[in-house]
């Protein structure tokens, strides 16, 4: 398996690796939000997919926190494919009877949203530093970025789990989520996922508009 998950397919300057698995992930990672800003319920198949590229990805990378999100990640993908699909009465698209429309929270649940994310990944962060640091220090390797990589755990965490309600705050989460993103992934060393973060970045932003006006359409 670390044969595999080390596979070169090129090297850039003298000591920068392109590996395949980050290949493999950013090319899943690209198909699943572009046909999720599409809204389009078959995000969820490529998903299934990515979430197993990505655990493989950051247990080679020792991010720890990013790769225990990646069982949760698994469930509420599970929950988004059924919710997006399975609509109650009054939550129906006015477009497909059998599809769910796009929702907005509440100011009071951003709020809560807003501080439950800090909160948690502060203490997360902590806990990860002790991890390897500490508690385990003869058993994992210590994570170089704990706080950091915490904090986008928290986040991706967050924004799937909106994004598997249909609500359109999802794409602002995933926003500060592709920002954060981009900073853990050059911080590691990772040659695709800062540039696929960047389009996700660019997809976001797209998405941001267009899941408004399905919002505005009730569709």
């Amino acid at each position: 398996m670390k044969e595999f998950l080390n596979f070169t397919l090129f090297t850039i300057g003298s000591d920068t690796p392109v590996l395949l698995i980050d290949l493999i992930t950013s090319v899943l990672g690209l198909i699943c939000v572009f046909l999720a800003g599409r809204n389009s319920k078959y995000n969820f198949w490529v998903g299934y997919l990515y979430t197993a590229a990505l655990f493989f990805m950051f247990w080679n990378k020792s991010l720890y926190a990013s790769l225990l999100l990646q069982p949760v990640s698994l469930g509420i993908n599970i929950l988004g494919h059924y919710r997006w699909t399975h609509p109650k009465k009054d939550e129906e698209s006015s477009g497909d009877s059998h599809a769910l429309k796009v929702t907005m929270l509440t100011w009071l649940q951003r709020v809560a949203t807003v501080v439950s994310v800090l909160a948690i990944a502060w203490f997360w962060g902590w806990l990860i530093s002790q991890l390897g640091s500490r508690w385990c220090p003869g058993l994992f390797p210590a994570d170089p970025i704990p706080y950091l990589d915490a904090c986008v755990t928290v986040l991706i965490l967050v924004a799937q789990f909106l994004s598997a309600l249909k609500k359109w705050d999802c794409w602002v989460a995933w926003l500060f989520v592709n920002v954060a993103q981009i900073a853990l992934h050059v911080s590691v060393g990772h040659v695709f996922m800062p540039i696929v973060s960047g389009l996700y970045l660019i997809n976001g932003v797209a998405s941001l508009w267009n899941w408004y006006r399905l919002y505005q359409e009730k569709a």
